[in-house]
Parts: C-alpha cells; structure tokens; sequence
C-alpha cells in the first residue's frame, strides 16, 4: 500500500533520473570549474619558489584567481536551467581563458584551470567558435607541458606543436564518446518520458478497477444478505443460491457495459469465481463461521492458531499484529483464517522451516496476511498449472481471496524460504 510522502519522492526519483539521464555530466559543469581553480592556485603556492615568481607576479596571480573565482560564481548563480550558447556564455568563456592564458604565463602550472575548457565549449560557445575554443584552452595546456609559454628554442617549438597535435586529437576522441553518450541519454530521457505516461495511466486504471471492485463487493453484501433473511428459516440452501447468482447476474451486467471495457477481463474471472463459490456454499451451509472465531477475535484466533501449530510441529512461530485492529466482516475474517491455517499446514508438509512468521496488518481500506519462512522454498514457476476448480494449497488461498475482490501472492526460490502474502478489502464488521 502506497502512503502518502511516496508520491513526492517517486516524482522526485523521476525528476532526478530525467536531469541525470539530460545531462550526464551535470555535477562536472557545476563544480568541476571551482576543483581545476582550487588544483591550479594549490599548484602556484607549492611551486612559486622553483618558479621564481617575484611579488608583482604574485599580485597580478592572485587579483586574476579571485576575479576567476567571482567570475565562475556569478555565472553558476546566473546560468539558466537549460544553457544554450549565447553572446552572454561566450564572453564567459573566452574572459575566463584569458585569465586563465596569463596566469599559466606566470606559473605554467596554472594550467590545470585552462583544461575547463575542454568539457564546456559546446554549452558555451556557438558551434562556429567551438573548435578555437578548444583550441585556444589545448595551447594554454600544450604550453605548460612543454615547460611553460612561450616555448624556447625550435625543440621547444616542435615539443609544442606536438603536445597541440595530441591534446586536440584526445579532445576529438573524447568529444566523439561523449557525443556517444548523450544520445543514448537522450533515448533514455525518451524512454523515462514515456514510463511516467505508462505509469500514470496505469495508475488510473487500477484506481478505477480498486473503486469497481469496492462498489461489486458492496452490491454483492446487500444482495447476498437481502436474500439470506428473507428465506434462512425454509430455503437456506436455495436462498444462497439466489443470492450467488444475483451476484452473477449483476457482475454480468456491469462486465457488458461499453465503458467497462478496460476491466473486463477482471470482471469475467470474478463471475467465474461466483460460479464456484455457488457449489462451494450448497457443502458448506452448515458451517458458516470457524469455530476459533465463534469467542475470540480474528487476531486472537490467529495467536492461538499459530501457537498451536508452532506447539505441534516445534517450529518458532510468531504472530504480530500491526495497525489498529477492528472486528471485520465475518467473511473476511473466516477467510483470512482459512489462508492462514492452508499456509501453515504447507508450511509444516513442505517448508521444513526453522522459523516462521504470521503478521496480521490493518491499513487504509485493506487488511494484508503475511505468512513467511525460512525453509527450503521452492520454485513457483514449478507449480502445476492451475484448474479452475480451487481447493486446496495456493490455488485454493487465491480463490479464497479472489471471492473478496483481493489476491494472494507468492514468492519463494530454493533455499530462500517462502513468503506468502494476502490482501483484501476492509470491510468493517457492520457493513
């Protein structure tokens, strides 16, 4: 069951993974300007003494750091939400590798800062300065690891040239993948776009079919207990005959109806279920109510159950009750009494548990049944098909709660214990 916050955080979740999924590289453009700052001002302070740089350097250094630094917040508080390249963005760029270009004349060192450039040139710059861009930020790079700008002598120059060679093609290469990888982003933004319309239509589909099935439950208790009272004394079993197919006659009804055409498949298995129930009511007229209810209330009866069967097969058994109990309608809680002892003696056939655990849960308009243990498990793609004809074991715990508009889940595997799970309505006593 949903509770309320989950919705915000689902939509936060979804607003995330869009962003992400958009912008791959979101946390380096906004941070990785400050870091490379923060690397090339640590660089100039550990090596201004090898350098040789005098005070008027260092002053020119510093007033150039802290104008970069003012420079980038500004633009971090300033940048739209979707940045796209504009007269405003390339003075950005091009005032910041300038700072950058004089600072690294100084202390080559500083040219970890100019590397900037090399990840934000398509977001700042329009497409036809892109290139010298990119360009103008591998000399500044090329230069200091050359041993600084200007080069000395021709080695120096062709040592330079050479790094320009292979920084420009690491760019390329670089900007080839990353190109790469937006556009699988792009197909992911795509593909996340079109699940929240998924889920959001499927959301109201099982809104519309929980309110269908609430509204089919209530005619049925009114119809049901109608004819109940009027024939009990004489034609008990014809009166829970007519109150079955009146049932199925109405179920019928509503699954013609054109506009009830999404839950038409729900509605057949409901009437199908009815049927059976039809024949399972004429057998058990005489025993409409579970003994262990007849003094106790269902919590009781499910303490006691599962401390008997724990007392019987010496497995530790727990019962927990979470919620605010309240007396249920007496066929929902016969039912939940039934899955429970089912559960329980498959447990003892087949589980060979060491521990298990039986939780009873009231929440908003649902009751669930938790049944799980630590035994062996098993494969529930394994399971023959089922027939139709309920019964016994799981197939049987599903009709059971099928007839109340709920369901019943499993889930086990080999070696990792079962977990099975019921959930219907909360139909109060005096309904």
């Amino acid at each position: 069951m949903i509770n309320g916050p989950a919705p915000e955080r689902t939509a936060a979740e979804l607003a995330d993974a869009v962003a992400t999924a958009e912008d791959p590289w979101r946390v380096v453009h906004r941070y990785g300007a400050y870091v490379l700052l923060a690397i090339g001002t640590v660089l100039i302070a550990a090596t201004s003494d090898v350098i040789g740089m005098d005070r008027t350097q260092w002053w020119i250094a510093g007033s150039l750091i802290v104008t970069a630094l003012a420079l980038q917040v500004w633009w971090t508080l300033t940048e739209p939400a979707v940045p796209r390249p504009s007269a405003v963005s390339a003075l950005f760029y091009w005032v910041r590798w300038a700072i950058g270009f004089v600072v690294a004349l100084i202390n080559p060192f500083f040219a970890f800062f100019a590397a900037v450039g090399y990840y934000d040139a398509d977001r700042l710059l329009p497409r036809r300065q892109q290139k010298p861009g990119i360009l103008a930020s591998v000399i500044i790079v090329a230069g200091a690891q050359s041993g600084g700008l200007p080069p000395r002598g021709p080695l120096g120059w062709s040592v330079f040239g050479a790094l320009i060679v292979a920084n420009m093609a690491f760019v390329v290469i670089t900007g080839h993948l990353q190109e790469k990888e937006q556009e699988r982003a792009r197909v992911q933004v795509r593909t996340i776009h079109e699940l929240a319309r998924t889920n959001a239509a499927l959301q109201q589909a099982l809104d519309e079919n929980a309110a269908l099935h609430a509204q089919l439950l209530l005619q049925a208790r009114e119809a049901g207990v109608a004819d109940e009272r009027r024939r009990l004394a004489a034609e008990i079993h014809d009166t829970i005959a007519q109150g079955l197919t009146g049932i199925i006659a109405q179920l019928q009804v509503v699954a013609g109806a054109p506009t009830l055409a999404v839950a038409r498949e729900h509605l057949d298995r409901a009437s199908d279920l009815a049927r059976h129930s039809l024949g399972e009511a004429r057998r058990s007229v005489h025993n409409l109510a579970p003994a262990a209810l007849a003094d106790a209330t269902l919590p009781e009866a499910l303490k006691k159950t599962v401390a008997d069967w724990g007392t019987r097969t010496g497995v530790r058994a727990e019962f927990t009750l979470t919620g605010t109990a309240q007396p249920l309608h007496e066929e929902i809680e016969a039912t939940l009494l039934r899955i429970t002892e089912e559960a329980l003696s498959n447990a003892a056939r087949h589980a060979h548990a060491g521990r298990l655990g039986v939780t009873l849960s009231f929440m908003a308009g649902e009751v669930t049944l938790d049944v799980r243990d630590d035994g062996r498990g098993f494969d529930p793609l394994t399971l023959p098909a089922r027939t139709g004809s309920g019964g016994f074991g799981l197939d049987g715990m599903r009709a059971r709660a099928e007839r109340l508009a709920g369901d019943v889940t499993v889930e086990s595997e080999p070696g990792g214990g079962t977990a099975i799970s019921a959930r219907v309505p909360l139909v109060p006593h005096d309904q």
